[in-house]
């Protein structure tokens, strides 16, 4: 789940491989609307608000959480894994080149609005987020890191065009061959709507307003083919209402009802879940885990699939520019000390940008040490003693790998302090100036992580590396910026495999040992908690929980 920032994304699940893929049926079902389907509501406490509902142009989670209940794509994500299965469309099959795609689809799909699922709406719907203004082209970021451009860019495009072969047959053309495609499509953000809702809703009439953006009627009024359907968001009261689509062509929800309460402060989400006013909220602080589960609630605990990192910028302090100097800051850190004390049960220590279930994990590197002696020496070799690093964390905010951000700032302030550095502490809110600050490169090191959008190499590490216009590492004037970019990208090309994967370890291992353009930390298992009465909740490694298994006991 990306936060909102200008990061490259092109990737894919390297089980997929470029040349003639076919996919089995789903098993997500096939119920027509049957089984489930119980009279309760599902209330969930939110920890911010959705700025819309077009998917298209959210880039939070708190946005995706409402859209995935009502929005599917052509391609899905098994849940509770990161396994791609089919979802709108049944199988997929592509060229030798790999650059021309021929989707089959489902032919039992309606939209909410009770117009049919077919080629046509498939192909208007690559048009329309292909087709923005100029407003549309910086809201569409997903859009905008996966495809490259838009319609007004057409060469440095990945998406060429859409063609309806057959009433359930769609053809996507792309320029080149990428692991990227089509495993993006399981993007929430790249999800099908109602061509015909979007029209009248005018959904691309969307316009700059100050330093954000005015959206068209459209947004307030999505339209999918999900299980939940759209009803209302009362921003007064701060909850947004859904309902089950009677029509929904795969197994009708578990409950009737799906709320979700916008409640920022996590400790009164805990107040609220053992109040009984709602049944379940994301990421519970690890401390309150365990008096979570003694009061009958569940703690579901997801896989970790992310990366907590301390960024370095070496054009922001010039020092930084010496590996010696990156080496000492990173043996400086006691990390399997912060991992067990700071973080949950399960979190391991990171060996680089990505963790050990993705393809192209690099198995043969071992752990930086943690040695303050070792540091002391690189930074006298470095001719570094004494500097002063503007080191920030951001405060209003828990992230899935980062529970606490002040804790785990000050056992790092700590542990750079010991070894004779002058740390300028810097903070701000998360979206009130931390990721704009970072972005304008106004700290010299910073905490932050992600988690990934899909079981890829090139969605962890060429999201970081891949590209030199927008990035947070510094990377567009340093020695190794361009050529890691290429490598990232030749990597990506790779057809085969076990020859991608190969080629994603080389990287990582070059990243880690020759470059360290930034410290991995750790990995970790976040959570979401449910009451006791609930039951059908399937944890997902990428926070992409779906809740129409779910159902609340007792209504």
């Amino acid at each position: 789940m990306r936060t909102v920032r200008k990061l490259a994304s092109m990737a894919a699940v390297g089980a997929l491989a470029l040349t003639t893929v076919s996919c089995a049926e789903s098993e997500r079902g096939d119920g027509g609307g049957e089984g489930g389907g119980g009279e309760s509501t599902f209330t969930f406490g939110a920890a911010g608000a959705p700025e819309m509902f077009d998917p298209l142009y959210a880039t939070d989670g708190e946005t995706f959480r409402v859209t995935r209940q009502m929005f599917q794509g052509l391609l899905g994500i098994e849940p509770g894994t990161a396994e791609v299965v089919p979802e709108l469309a049944t199988e997929w099959t592509s060229n030798e080149e790999g650059t021309e795609w021929t989707f089959t689809l489902r032919d039992d799909v309606t939209f909410h609005d009770g117009e049919p699922f077919n080629a046509e709406a498939v192909c208007a719907n690559f048009e329309r987020m292909y087709d923005q203004n100029e407003a549309g082209q910086v809201a569409a970021e997903y859009w905008g890191y996966v495809m490259g451009s838009f319609a007004n860019d057409p060469d440095n495009s990945l998406y060429q065009g859409c063609e309806a072969a057959d009433e359930f047959e769609a053809v996507v053309t792309i320029s080149r061959s990428t692991s990227g495609f089509p495993t993006m499509l399981t993007l929430a953000s790249l999800a099908m709507q109602s061509p015909a809702a979007m029209e009248a809703g005018d959904a691309n009439g969307i316009a700059t307003q100050g330093e954000g953006f005015s959206f068209p009627d459209y947004a307030q009024n999505p339209v999918g083919t999900g299980p939940y359907q759209f009803v209302e968001y009362d921003q007064a009261v701060g909850t947004v209402s859904l309902e089950a689509y009677d029509d929904f062509w795969g197994d009708a929800p578990a409950s009737s009802d799906l709320t979700f309460r916008v409640i920022p402060d996590e400790s009164t989400r805990r107040q609220e879940l053992e109040a009984g006013s709602i049944d379940g909220y994301d990421l519970p602080n690890p401390a309150d885990w365990s008096g979570l589960e003694e009061s009958g609630n569940s703690v579901e605990v997801r896989d970790p699939f992310n990366i907590f990192y301390l960024g370095l910028n070496p054009e922001a302090n010039p020092q930084l520019k010496d590996l010696k100097v990156r080496q000492a800051l990173y043996h400086a850190l006691d990390r399997e000390q912060l991992v067990q004390t700071q973080l949950p049960e399960g979190a391991e220590v990171a060996t680089q940008f990505m963790p050990s279930t993705v393809s192209g994990y690099a198995s043969s590197l071992e752990p930086y040490a943690y040695d303050p002696d070792q540091a002391r020496q690189l930074l006298q070799e470095a001719g570094a003693e004494g500097m002063t690093l503007t080191f920030a964390y951001p405060t209003e905010v828990s992230r899935p790998y980062m529970p606490d951000p002040q804790q785990l700032y000050e056992a790092l302030r700590t542990n750079l302090e010991d070894v004779g550095i002058n740390v300028d502490v810097k903070t701000a809110s998360w979206n009130g100036g931390y990721l704009d600050n970072v972005t304008a490169g106004k700290y010299d090191a910073y905490l932050l992580g992600w988690t990934g959008d899909y079981d890829s190499a090139f969605n962890f590490v060429g999201t970081f590396f891949g590209n030199l216009k927008e990035n947070d590492f510094g990377t567009k004037a340093y020695p190794w910026g361009q050529q890691l970019a290429d490598d990232l990208q030749a990597a990506d090309a790779v057809v085969d495999e076990d020859e991608r994967g190969a080629a994603f370890e080389e990287i990582n291992a070059q990243i880690m040992e020759e470059y360290l353009p930034g410290l991995p930390i750790s990995h970790s298992p976040p959570a979401l908690v449910v009451g006791p009465d609930v039951e059908g909740v399937i944890p997902s490694p990428l926070t992409a929980e779906e809740f129409s298994t779910v159902s609340v006991g007792g209504q």
